[in-house]
């Protein structure tokens, strides 16, 4: 399959993109700034085109968190609320409180196989579209469960962002290196086919 090609049926995943998560002084310094706007250029051609678009709310429970449930972090972003509900496909609302939106509310797997028509008639699993926010947190975790499940993967690494991050050891990366690394992981160890948003919309043109 080339990698421009979209699946009628293909599910656009769209994790996180919430408000908190424009909270500098929490997170620090991110990447892509133009994620948002390939995002909202792939939510909009799913929704024209007719094909299933989940979005993904993270519900923290963390004291602090600017996701926490209730606060006004955990509300999506304009950029997804005011297109939501807006597609003649269908539409699905999951809420999580872990990384990987397969353990969220309701079952992504069954509505992916059933209600978007995600499944083959044997039983394997359809193609999904992951975008959303952080890349190498929700998203890639999602797409780490996504491939063990068997679905075929596409992860437009443009349509995402991230954030400077310190682990053990005193190691440090900035958010453009997390980026890659996630990238190199799930193309490389056969997860996800890593694409840009233009290879996406060339794909997911009107059938």
């Amino acid at each position: 399959m080339d990698i421009t090609e979209i699946d009628e049926n293909a599910a656009l995943v769209v994790i996180d993109v919430q408000k908190g998560f424009d909270d500098e002084g929490f997170w620090g310094r991110r990447d892509n700034p133009a994620a948002e706007e390939n995002i909202a250029a792939l939510i909009d051609r799913w929704q024209e085109t007719g094909r299933p678009v989940v979005f993904v709310r993270h519900d923290s429970s963390r004291e602090g968190s600017p996701l926490r449930t209730g606060s006004a972090g955990n509300a999506f972003k304009d950029v997804v609320e005011e297109r939501r509900g807006k597609g003649t496909g269908p539409e699905l609302l999951v809420t999580k409180s872990v990384n990987s939106a397969f353990y969220g509310e309701p079952d992504l797997d069954a509505w992916l196989r059933e209600a978007a028509r995600g499944g083959a008639a044997d039983g394997r699993r359809g193609q999904i579209v992951i975008v959303g926010i952080q890349t190498n947190m929700c998203n890639e975790t999602t797409a780490r469960m996504a491939g063990n499940l068997g679905y075929d993967v596409v992860f437009p690494i443009d349509a995402m962002h991230t954030f400077d991050l310190a682990g053990p050891f005193g190691w440090e990366r900035s958010a453009e290196e997390l980026t890659r690394a996630t990238a190199v992981s799930l193309h490389g160890g056969a997860f996800a086919r890593v694409v840009s948003t233009q290879d996406v919309l060339k794909g997911a043109a009107a059938y």
